[in-house]
């Protein structure tokens, strides 16, 4: 018998605590519209016939007509950007896991939620100087097959340029969307062309040593690019290194807060549920 890989475990998760994320709520706070009852009105020449309501004519004696609010689907559209920075971690422990398996965990969880939902849903992954996508789909299938693309892609091979992201998706997304932007955001993006046209959440994901960034002497580190590298990682680097983390966070903090992005960070020892739930409204 043949071990339970990663990806199927991620899945099997994810279905499960899809029910919890959704609690009978759509994932946008700008709810589109629907099939529902708008007025019942007496038939004026010029109405579409189709919209006759036969009981209530017959009953009257003269032609009536039930009118509904005009349907617009929600469009959600996660979007992944992969970096050689989402490896970063240790290996051989259990209560450890990657970036990268957080950012494929996430992604499934939006997916099967717009499914549940009967929400458009559309995947897009950025890596390097490549993407992947899906069309716009109601199909599970299609989901699962995105996910998993995602979650096997070598993280190693390039660095994803932001800015080039952002301009692909405001050409590729010609409907307004929920468009979910996820990765570590060690680059500082540009949202403010994307906000002006679709609500926009910036999911953060982290490793939880580069919040608790440790004093752990001197190792011997793999690289993303691949070999090794002596590194001395003294208090004074580890202080260092979360003041400089910590300045880039307020400049994103900032930049989302002027352009009116809700915003999450996720860490690596998380569960991203709860933080999806409050985020996400």
């Amino acid at each position: 018998m043949q071990p339970i890989s990663n990806f199927t475990l991620l899945q099997l998760k994810a279905r499960s605590q899809v029910y919890t994320l959704l609690s009978g709520n759509s994932l946008s706070k700008r709810h589109g519209e629907g099939y529902d009852f708008s007025e019942i009105r007496e038939y004026q020449l010029g109405d579409d016939v189709r919209k006759i309501n036969w009981n209530i004519t017959a009953r009257m004696g003269r032609p009536y007509i039930k009118e509904l609010y005009a349907v617009r689907e929600l469009s959600v559209c996660v979007a992944a950007l992969l970096t050689p920075s989402l490896l970063f971690g240790a290996e051989g422990r259990e209560n450890i896991r990657l970036k990268h398996d957080l950012i494929t965990h996430i992604t499934m969880l939006l997916g099967y939620a717009a499914h549940h939902n009967g929400d458009l849903f559309r995947g897009v992954c950025y890596h390097g100087g490549r993407s992947h996508a899906t069309p716009p789909t109601k199909q599970l299938y299609t989901i699962d097959t995105f996910c998993k693309e995602l979650h096997g892609r070598d993280v190693r091979e390039g660095q994803t340029d932001y800015a080039g992201a952002v301009t692909d998706l405001f050409a590729q997304l010609s409907r307004p969307s929920l468009l979910i932007i996820v990765g570590d955001f060690l680059q500082l993006p540009d949202l403010s062309m994307l906000s002006q046209k679709h609500e926009v959440v910036a999911v953060i994901v982290r490793h939880h040593h580069e919040r608790d960034f440790p004093s752990i002497g001197e190792v011997l580190a793999k690289e993303p690019g691949g070999g090794t590298k002596h590194l001395y990682g003294g208090s004074r680097t580890a202080q260092s290194f979360k003041a400089a983390l910590a300045a880039h966070d307020a400049k994103l903090a900032e930049h989302f807060g002027r352009y009116n992005i809700r915003h999450t960070v996720i860490y690596t020892d998380e569960e991203p549920l709860g933080k999806l739930a409050r985020v996400l409204g």
